[in-house]
């Protein structure tokens, strides 16, 4: 984001209502920053002023001083804290911790953040969502070196394996908007100009002993971590992560811990390192044969006990994340790339040569989609799938993962709001004027009105006889001129005609954000058109009604379907469009289906190139 440099369009300071804004911006994008942090960062008395860039971007900062807060989309919704922010509040953000020093070089040089160069905690990584604000820490040295947001939620990182993308960096030690500072300084000495170590003022304030103990401690789980993770890479493109390589970068800590592990020899030093190493030996690597043959076991399994009939077709990267890597045993890596088949589409074709399934490939796309299951196959009706024990960690990850779930379920519900004309009713019932209710809560509203002042025809039950407000409220307007009033109603037309007066409003909630808006819920559109000749491209508008975030949609799509994506402000109205590149039609609106919830009435199709 701020890897060029780019000139401000204008900047000027901030009004007393802005600062007060600004600070109330802060408060709620940061939970865990006090009253006297904000005080800290943006003193009372200190002027304020707000640079504009052309990429829409506003950076805040003190006058003379050093930027501390910037906006990513100019909009409020996405404000992060600057490096200097965090050198002074070093808690302000919850933080992924680097293997090692030597990571540091990927991210600040520009590369974003992936899992296999995170040390992951003993006890796993907390918890997390998808687009929250995270900064990054090189181990001993607590001043963050970066700061970006999450890709994805602890579940599906959990359900990766812990690969890919963890942190798509935004901001980091030594870019652009870090050399905005009029006097750029660095927190301690272990940052250098293109990596950044442990802090040496932290080990020469510690005893030798204790350093060294941390030290070997801090060795011992960074091996167990690249154990587990094996030869990944930290970025597409970059070097692997060597599992030699130490934890700590200089040699002189090396070379005093190695004095006093010969000196303390008798007290049993290596105890707990013998126990470290006792665990990895446990983690035997697979063979071949052995990745080959857990393949086919968990493809069964999920075919026994998760994939129904009718979730089929299914894309064969939705059958590998949400079905056969969650059927994999406790604490066991599975990768498609340790096996002999080597992709997941030859793997799935092995299979439907056998009988098993039934498998079509896109050529454009090399990817495989399941289209059916033979239940009555030999293979199939032999397994016998695992009933799996539920322990507390099992739990626990259950928990996390309905957790998960619960932020890409979407629930749509139409809500009603009174009107001049039926406020009346609503007065004389006692119920709130400005409030939202379903067609439920409605219809009881009318007939709770009708009790009260029982207006049910006595000779005929199914009938309401109108009175003058129960009128105006249900036809005033609603009747041509010359036309007479009706004098009763049936029950039946009571509710909707009721409803039909009211204001219709949409709510749309999506995990634990809501949105309602007022009058229909705009579908979304999937275009496609030719371009170029015989060139095709998608198009998607619509999504922020249904709180789908279009840069991450974005992101996935170019993921999934191997091509370029593009992100553009729809002219003349509010909201953004997704381009993709190819007549990728089908798969969209089977992807928002599937994956985002959205049903199928909310997606409105149009091929264009089949005129």
């Amino acid at each position: 984001m701020f890897k060029k440099a780019v000139d401000a369009k204008s900047q000027q300071r901030l009004s007393g209502a802005d600062r007060k804004k600004l600070k109330r911006t802060v408060r709620e994008r940061f939970p865990a920053v006090s009253d006297a942090d904000i005080d800290l960062l943006l003193p009372p008395k200190a002027e304020i002023s707000v640079a504009k860039y052309p990429n829409r971007i506003l950076v805040y900062g003190l006058e003379g001083d050093c930027p501390l807060f910037f906006d990513a989309d100019g909009r409020g919704s996405e404000i992060f804290p600057t490096v200097y922010a965090l050198w002074k509040v070093p808690d302000l953000l919850p933080a992924f911790i680097l293997k090692g020093g030597e990571v540091s070089r990927y991210v600040l040089g520009g590369a974003d953040l992936m899992f296999p160069g995170i040390y992951i905690p003993p006890d796993g990584l907390p918890s997390f969502s998808a687009g929250e604000p995270w900064a990054v820490k090189v181990p001993g040295n607590p001043a963050p070196i970066a700061v970006g947001s999450t890709t994805m939620n602890s579940t599906e990182a959990l359900k990766a394996g812990l690969r890919g993308k963890a942190l798509k960096i935004c901001h980091y030690y030594r870019d652009t908007l870090w050399e905005l500072a009029e006097n750029c300084s660095i927190p301690n000495a272990g940052f250098l100009e293109d990596v950044v170590f442990e802090d040496p003022a932290l080990y020469s304030a510690t005893p030798a002993s204790e350093s060294f103990e941390d030290n070997s401690s801090a060795g011992q789980m960074t091996a167990m971590t690249h154990e587990s993770t094996g030869d990944a890479s930290l970025a597409d493109g970059a070097a692997p992560i060597s599992d030699s390589a130490p934890c700590t970068d200089h040699s002189v800590v090396n070379e005093v811990g190695e004095l006093v592990n010969s000196a303390m020899a008798d007290l049993q030093v290596t105890e707990n390192a013998s126990g470290c190493d006792s665990n990895v030996d446990d983690q035997h690597p697979l063979s071949v044969e052995d990745v080959d043959s857990l393949l086919d076991k968990c493809l069964l399994q999920a075919l026994h006990t998760t994939i129904k009939d009718k979730d089929l077709p299914m894309l064969g990267s939705i059958l590998w994340s949400s079905h056969v890597l969650p059927c994999r045993p406790s604490g066991v890596t599975l990768d498609i790339k340790k096996s002999s088949y080597k992709k997941l589409s030859k793997w799935l074709q092995s299979k439907s040569t056998g009988g098993l399934i039934s498998v079509k490939e896109d050529k454009h796309k090399k990817e495989a989609t399941l289209v059916s299951v033979n239940r009555k196959h030999l293979e199939y009706t032999s397994f016998k799938p695992e009933k799996k024990k539920v322990d507390n960690n099992e739990q626990s990850a259950k928990n996390i993962s309905g957790e998960g779930q619960s932020e890409k379920t979407l629930d749509v519900v139409e809500l009603y709001k009174a009107s001049t004309h039926v406020n009346p009713i609503l007065a004389a019932v006692g119920a709130e004027t400005g409030k939202l209710y379903t067609a439920p809560e409605t219809s009881q509203i009318v007939f709770a009105y009708i009790e009260k002042e029982n207006l049910v025809k006595q000779t005929n039950k199914a009938i309401v006889v109108l009175d003058a407000t129960l009128c105006d409220a249900l036809f005033k307007g609603a009747i041509k001129k010359g036309t007479t009033y009706p004098t009763e109603i049936h029950k039946k037309d009571v509710g909707q005609t009721f409803i039909n007066r009211m204001q219709a409003h949409i709510g749309v909630t999506r995990g634990n954000d809501t949105v309602v808006r007022k009058g229909a819920l705009k579908p979304i559109q999937i275009i496609t058109e030719r371009r170029q000749g015989n060139k095709k491209v998608t198009k998607l508008s619509g999504l922020e009604s249904f709180l789908i975030d279009a840069e991450a949609l974005a992101s996935e799509l170019q993921k999934k379907f191997a091509c370029s994506t593009t992100v553009s402000e729809l002219p003349g109205k509010k909201g953004l469009e997704v381009l993709v590149q190819g007549g990728v039609i089908d798969d969209l609106g089977r992807l928002l289906v599937e994956q985002y919830g959205v049903q199928k009435r909310y997606i409105e199709v149009l091929d264009k190139t089949r005129r």
